[in-house]
């Protein structure tokens, strides 16, 4: 189900069917796809190929009515399909690994489960970048990509933070884990962050606004922290506990290289 405004906060939208299979042909970045469905009318021509072709490449592809189209369209001649792209180029888990190889540090990285806000992605992005995070990684589904929203609250920092989009964020979990990094789930019920050891290899997983981390997620978690809360207020909003997470982790670093 379309999230409301998210086709008005995302960076780029290609429209008509020649643009958006041009786009697919030519591997260009795309965050999702919307076709026009008529009742239960099968998807035929043109856009049966896109479809296909973008089901080929694992993207997301929506079906929606006309209205959803033409509220989403820029210019009125959408021809059944729209493909909306991020802000700038996602980038693969063994690029983010390999930038902390050329650094010549152990990889730090964030994992986002769900955030669904563009500001709070965005807010986070700047926090990674000025924290030395070495990359960024969403979901593909149920969560906000680097749209236009999440490129104006990064403050510039979207271009100089390298953000993976996976299918499976459990799967990936396991595959930082071969790499060598520790799995850190931020977890009310964890252990205090300030007695716990982020000097190493380390992915810090932050859950979904209000609903925190999935199930699966955090059973894939080798420890988990929390933020002491000293007042009534019980939680933090995401972007506000990654900023701290990732200068405890930075914190931590520094004191152990010197």
């Amino acid at each position: 189900m379309k999230r409301e405004h998210e086709t008005e906060n995302t960076a780029l939208i290609l429209e008509g069917r020649k643009a958006v299979l041009e786009a697919l042909n030519h591997d260009k970045p795309i965050d999702r796809i919307l076709l026009r469905r008529d009742g239960d009318k099968p998807i035929e021509g043109t856009l049966r190929l896109i479809a296909a072709k973008a089901r080929e490449r694992r993207l997301v592809v929506q079906e929606v009515d006309r209205a959803k189209l033409d509220s989403a369209s820029e210019t009125g001649h959408h021809q059944g399909v729209i493909a909306l792209c991020p802000a700038v180029p996602y980038v693969t888990v063994d690029d983010i690994l390999n930038i902390a190889r050329q650094r010549n540090e152990p990889p730090f990285i964030i994992i986002l489960d769900g955030v669904t806000d563009p500001h709070n992605l965005g807010a986070v992005l700047r926090s990674a970048e000025a924290g030395g995070v070495h990359g960024v990684i969403i979901p593909k589904r149920r969560a906000v990509g680097l749209t236009g929203t999440v490129a104006k609250t990064s403050a510039g920092a979207i271009n100089h933070m390298a953000v993976a989009r996976v299918s499976n964020i459990s799967r990936t979990l396991d595959e930082l884990k071969k790499a060598g990094l520790w799995i850190t789930c931020a977890d009310p019920l964890g252990k205090s962050l300030y007695e716990t050891d982020l000097s190493g290899p380390v992915a810090l997983v932050l859950g979904a606004e209000g609903e925190g981390i999935s199930r699966l997620v955090a059973e894939k978690a080798d420890f988990s922290v929390s933020i002491p809360m000293l007042g009534r207020i019980s939680s933090l909003n995401v972007s506000v506990a990654g900023g701290i997470l990732v200068y405890e982790v930075v914190r931590t670093r520094l004191k152990a290289a010197q």
